[in-house]
């Protein structure tokens, strides 16, 4: 009975989180705001996480949901996009030095301004995902509680914030239809997708791939679409539920973070994010002013958010996927492989790397 206790709390706290995301989602819905199934639980959650109401991630479940977007990312991927690929190699150039950038201002801001040890403000600065960072950074001896604050701020916040500047900045729809019905689509291929989604997550998580439940999926679905065996996404029934628990996820991350948490990891995290948006938008501009890619393109390849938010925007608003995508694998790949090797170069902490 003692053992059961614990998972049986678990489970409590998680049917709680997926029913408050619900009614999020139904008041987005209602209230005609952008994005209900993303947004919808991704405020309901923070709010109720700040309130103190014990909300937790759906585990194994929420990672299900990411494969979804690795296989609507790989099916994205067609014979059409690789013959534009040379084309795409500038504005790939400007990832290294969008990166390097963002760390080398990132650092001293944490150090000097919010007075972070060293090893806790380089994974702070890297823009690279929550949980990579969170690991590598405590694998190094950082303050993981700081880590998952900070990045889980600066991808709430851009999240949040860049459905506002699609909308007004570049006059995109959200509306835009984000694929198929399910019934529409053939069932064979609806089977090879789901097969792909479960052998390339647990294949890569075997594997010691890092993202493994989107990036598997994504790399296999891929294979299968140059193939000329995949030639559509996953339905649209498939892609709003992988964007609700994306969103219940995000905004779990903020249960149990008390006043002292808030006025300095999250305000923290909050000043950072206008550090990295600058960045972004320098780069877009430069993206747009020599003609690199469409705008919307640009916008959604350099904003710092994580590669699953980015996917589902660019989704929403019909934007070219897998050029999207490919710089923002581009970015976390430069980032997992080279932040610990960085760090152990500068002789901060002691980074086991990403093979631990």
């Amino acid at each position: 009975m003692t053992s059961a206790a614990p998972g049986g709390s678990i489970w409590r706290r998680r049917i709680i989180t997926v029913a408050i995301g619900a009614f999020g989602t139904l008041v987005f819905w209602l209230l005609d705001l952008p994005i209900p199934f993303l947004l919808g639980p991704l405020f309901a959650c923070l709010i109720a996480a700040m309130a103190g109401v014990p909300v937790k991630d759906t585990g194994e479940l929420g990672k299900l949901m990411r494969t979804i977007l690795g296989v609507a990312i790989g099916a994205s991927i067609t014979p059409d996009l690789i013959a534009r690929a040379p084309q795409m190699l500038a504005s790939l150039a400007l990832v290294p030095v969008y990166v390097v950038t963002i760390a080398a201002i990132g650092v001293p801001f944490f150090r000097r301004v919010y007075g972070f040890d060293m090893v806790t403000a380089w994974y702070a600065a890297m823009p690279g995902g929550l949980q990579d960072m969170v690991l590598f950074g405590q694998e190094a001896g950082a303050n993981g509680r700081t880590l998952a604050l900070i990045h889980a701020t600066r991808i709430i916040i851009i999240v949040m914030l860049t459905p506002f500047f699609l909308v007004h900045l570049f006059g995109v729809d959200l509306d835009n239809p984000i694929g198929a019905r399910a019934v529409t689509l053939p069932l064979h291929e609806l089977l090879i997708m789901a097969a792909a989604a479960i052998i390339g997550w647990k294949g890569g998580e075997r594997i010691g791939l890092f993202g493994a439940p989107i990036l598997g999926p994504m790399i296999l679905t891929a294979i299968l679409s140059l193939s000329d065996i995949v030639h559509v996404r996953p339905p649209a029934e498939a892609i709003l539920s992988a964007q609700f628990f994306i969103g219940l996820g995000l905004g779990a991350g903020y249960v149990g973070i008390t006043l002292k948490e808030i006025r300095r990891d999250v305000v923290a995290g909050i000043f950072f994010v206008v550090i990295v948006a600058s960045l972004a938008a320098a780069v877009t501009e430069a993206i747009i002013f020599f003609d690199l890619a469409p705008p919307v393109d640009g916008f959604l390849a350099f904003v710092p958010a994580g590669q699953a938010e980015m996917a589902v925007l660019a989704i929403v608003v019909g934007a070219d996927l897998g050029y999207v995508v490919l710089h923002h694998v581009t970015r976390v790949f430069l980032i997992i492989m080279g932040a610990p090797v960085a760090a152990r170069l500068f002789g901060i902490g002691k980074p086991k790397g990403p093979d631990g």
